[in-house]
């Protein structure tokens, strides 16, 4: 009896696990770790991109140095001609100034073999027309002319009607470093840049202290106006965010924090006026050295299609 029993407990099992294998053949397979969805960052692309934002300027401390000649033929008496020149510097701040700054850019970038982190670069290009100035600048002067073989010292001062820095374009180059996620991807980079500025002098004049009353030895009511262009390196720091809207276009949103060394530029050229009394002409020049560098900011937004 017993062995009846054990042959038919032996029976049933074989068929329930006869039974539940034929079950799970029946069930579609499950895998153990579910694939992740796919991105629609690019594994690598190229991609150019349009936009613009908010740009802020500040020029630092400025330094201006100035230095006058002038000539008068002799008249009222003198013999021989008025020879004179002074020179002198000052530093000044000028305020930051902000603007809407358009902007364009093209880069690559290309994930690490099988991992979501990625290296890249761009050409970043913004136009900031940005300016910031100082009305009524005085340069403190001093010198002194020489006539009928005396030489007479004097101080004075160049009277500056509006002395202007402004930063017009910006180019900068920007490796990057980043993580991509399903439809965006994270950088932060640092590169070189370079920006192109320019100094305003308007309506300049020269006066000098002289008894009994100040006179001006390059003519009241004759100020002069200089400019020059000069293009200054520095370094760009720059974080920003994508997102995919699909496989080929995206937004980019950065914020950048770009400096220039200090650079020197020359201004200045010739004058001449007619003098109160005796119908000459006064001659002379006006020559001065500006110097500074430039701090930027940024927030950015862009449209780009990557290929």
């Amino acid at each position: 009896m017993r062995h009846v029993l054990a042959a038919a407990t032996t029976v049933l099992i074989a068929g329930c696990v006869f039974t539940l294998a034929a079950f799970a053949a029946d069930l579609p397979p499950r895998p153990m770790n579910p694939p992740a969805p796919d991105s629609l960052v690019p594994q690598s692309a190229f991609f150019v991109g349009v936009g613009g934002g908010w740009g802020a300027a500040n020029f630092g401390n400025q330094k201006v140095f100035g230095q006058g000649t002038s000539f008068t033929p002799p008249t009222g008496g003198h013999t021989t001609p008025q020879i004179g020149s002074a020179a002198g510097s000052t530093g000044l701040d000028l305020d930051t100034q902000t603007a809407l700054a358009p902007a364009v850019q093209a880069g690559y970038f290309q994930h690490f073999s099988g991992t979501p982190w990625m290296w890249g670069g761009k050409f970043f290009y913004s136009y900031l027309g940005i300016g910031s100035a100082r009305n009524g600048l005085l340069i403190p002067q001093s010198g002194g002319f020489t006539q009928d073989g005396a030489f007479t010292p004097f101080v004075g001062n160049y009277l500056v009607q509006s002395y202007r820095q402004t930063i017009n374009h910006q180019i900068s180059f920007v490796p990057f470093l980043g993580r991509s996620f399903e439809r965006s991807y994270l950088y932060l980079g640092a590169g070189p840049t370079v920006a192109q500025t320019k100094t305003s002098i308007e309506n300049i004049t020269g006066f000098e202290a002289i008894a009994p009353f100040p006179t001006s030895p390059t003519g009241i009511g004759q100020g002069s106006n200089y400019s020059t262009s000069q293009w200054q390196w520095g370094g760009i720091a720059m974080v920003g965010a994508t997102y995919f809207l699909d496989r080929t276009w995206f937004l980019d949103a950065n914020y950048s924090y770009a400096m220039t060394g200090t650079k020197s530029s020359n201004w200045g050229g010739p004058w001449s006026d007619m003098t109160l009394t005796g119908g000459a002409t006064r001659t002379g020049t006006n020559k001065g050295i500006s110097s500074g560098s430039v701090n930027t900011q940024a927030i950015t937004v862009s449209i780009n299609a990557a290929f």
